[in-house]
């Protein structure tokens, strides 16, 4: 059986999809406030429900009894951030480091957890903490998987972070020259079921992109040319956002502002080697620039 803790997240609910797709005994864990139409869907999936809490240690080891691997997408940020309670301390760190022993109390053999990119290396709560978690889960004895995924298109390319196709208007941030291995966060879900099967990835750290490597000015070029219109651009200064994560107080906005600025740097993936050992075809970003722009 497998436990999929972030269920009901965007990336933990693909993951579900994907694994039940493949015929695999899945475990999702939700919270009793968790959204209905969410939970919803992952019963349709046909995958068990758990009850459980990153902040209530004796839920997680519940959750874990009968389990034979976790994959775990979970994150406080951005969507379930709440600053007093749901946050990158209780949830990001605490959270995930209560998981993995609550994973080794059980006897749980396989754990494959999301993390950030490894080039994004910069001083922000939310990379401190998913780097410590990753060193606990290196301590702790399981057969390990860690990816490293890099910006989702579907996250960073969406009016969320000021990338709005629909009304051809984009936010840059920093010079927009450096290249980004975009990655869709559906092919993070394929990388984490994959790892339950392939040898390659026990014990394991793969960062991950998408199949190119392109600076978010070609992103641009890319959906004018798939749109046939031309974007209003407006560029982001790195030293503003430096200075904007300078004067921030909230950890979310601190972690944001840093992502921006590694955002800004660039994170270029070279995924030859990878993807000898889990060969699949990638979505490109002007496959998702057709999606997107077909809908409007």
């Amino acid at each position: 059986m497998i436990l999929v803790v972030g269920a009901t997240g965007f990336l933990g609910t693909e993951t579900c999809r994907q694994l039940t797709a493949k015929g695999k005994p899945v475990k999702a864990m939700v919270r009793s406030t968790s959204d209905g139409a969410k939970v919803g869907k992952l019963k349709s999936f046909g995958v068990e429900l758990v009850q459980g809490d990153l902040r209530d240690r004796a839920s997680l080891q519940a959750a874990c009894q009968g389990i034979t691997a976790v994959i775990s997408t979970a994150s406080s940020m951005p969507f379930s951030y709440q600053p007093e309670e749901n946050n990158i301390q209780t949830v990001d760190l605490e959270g995930l480091t209560n998981l993995i022993s609550a994973a080794q109390a059980a006897g749980v053999s396989r754990f494959i957890y999301t993390s950030l990119s490894g080039h994004m290396d910069l001083d922000f709560p939310l990379r401190h903490a998913k780097r410590a978690v990753e060193q606990r889960l290196k301590d702790s004895g399981l057969a390990y998987t860690i990816l490293h995924p890099s910006y989702f298109m579907e996250v960073w390319l969406t009016p969320a972070v000021g990338f709005d196709a629909a009304n051809a208007k984009a936010q840059i941030y920093g010079t927009g020259k450096n290249p980004i291995s975009w990655i869709s966060f559906k092919d993070v879900a394929r990388f984490a079921v994959e790892s339950l099967d392939n040898l390659a990835a026990q014990n394991a750290v793969f960062e991950l992109g998408g199949p190119e490597a392109l600076s978010p000015i070609q992103v641009l070029q890319i959906f004018e040319e798939v749109g046939r219109k031309p974007f209003e651009v407006q560029h982001v200064p790195v030293e503003g956002i430096a200075a904007q994560q300078a004067a921030a107080t909230d950890p979310m906005q601190q972690s944001f502002s840093g992502l921006m600025v590694c955002y800004a740097q660039g994170d270029a993936i070279d995924m030859q080697e990878t993807l000898k050992a889990f060969p699949l075809k990638l979505a490109s970003v002007r496959d998702y620039a057709g999606s997107v722009l077909a809908a409007f």
